[in-house]
């Protein structure tokens, strides 16, 4: 599998609030290649989306959610910065980002009381977004770099346009930090065509029960319990699959899927992911095994459900 892909969106500053960049991204990736898909998608974007894009192919009858932001920093006063969402933070990783008087390439610190500042020369505008530095490594195993959570879903999906006949893949925004998309794309999702199911294309962690190279994780639960009916199904079909995975059961930890089971409608889920190591921080670690099962388990999936 090539993946200079995942590392260009990889190195896209797309932080919560600041999915513009990675959508205007998408749109030329997808007008660029889509004529080599199986289908061409129908597209959905502008403000009444504001910054998520949809996909609709043929005739959909489930969905992929894959957010696009990462974590990052805000700058505040002075040299303070503010978390976006929950970044590792440790004294001495890279940062970029850009503001009124140009790229910004400075270092993190953090001091005994956990606050976190920013180290540059200058000072840098109040607002401005830091994101870590991409340092994309690929051995014969491994994929290491920043924001594989969940630059790495939105490449499963990428992948999965390709051959999509039917199903709709849906960008969403604000993951991180929060949420607030998914609602109204929830909306859109049911009431525009119909779809009451879907799977979360996102990034989960190494733990003592999932482990690196054993295969895409199939979450039972996390801070959130879906309907373990269509759970069980989700679990039959992947047996059937003959595709390596393996079974993910945690108490904490969120994703599209929560949102979607806040919403008003009657809304399926199944959370689907890759395993990494060094959560959130500029060391993200996933292995090549586990990111080719996911690709395929999806392929699978879609055009089964």
């Amino acid at each position: 599998m090539d993946y200079n892909l995942l590392k260009e969106l990889c190195s896209i500053h797309a932080p919560s609030g600041e999915e513009y960049t990675m959508k205007n991204y998408l749109l030329q990736y997808i007008k660029k290649n889509q004529a080599n898909w199986k289908v061409q998608p129908k597209l959905y974007h502008g403000e009444e989306f504001q910054d998520c894009l949809i996909l609709v192919f043929g005739e959909p009858r489930t969905a992929v959610f894959a957010h696009m932001d990462s974590i990052g920093f805000t700058v505040r006063y002075e040299n303070q910065l503010v978390p976006i969402g929950g970044p590792d933070a440790k004294t001495g990783y890279r940062l970029k980002g850009e503001d009124s008087l140009g790229p910004i390439a400075c270092e993190l610190e953090v001091n005994k009381e956990n606050q976190t500042f920013y180290k540059f020369g200058r000072g840098i505008d109040r607002g401005a977004s830091l994101t870590f530095e991409c340092d994309f490594r690929e051995s014969d195993e491994y994929i290491q770099s920043c924001y594989l959570d969940n630059r790495l879903g939105v490449f499963n999906c990428l992948q999965l346009a390709e051959t999509l006949e039917d199903g709709m893949i849906i960008f969403s925004t604000y993951e991180e930090h929060g949420g607030g998309s998914v609602p109204f794309l929830a909306k859109f999702m049911v009431e525009k065509y119909g779809v009451y199911q879907a799977l979360i294309s996102d990034i989960t962690w190494v733990t003592e029960g999932v482990k690196h190279a054993e295969g895409v994780a199939i979450s039972m639960r996390d801070k959130s319990v879906p309907r373990q009916s269509f759970i069980q199904m989700i679990q039959n079909l992947a047996e059937n699959s003959n595709i390596p995975y393996q079974l993910e059961v945690e108490a904490s930890g969120s994703s599209d899927g929560g949102y979607l089971q806040e919403t008003p409608y009657p809304i399926d889920w199944c959370f689907i992911g890759a395993p990494e190591d060094n959560v959130h921080s500029p060391d993200e670690k996933v292995h090549k095994k586990d990111i080719q099962s996911m690709v395929e388990m999806y392929k699978y999936l879609m055009s089964e459900l």
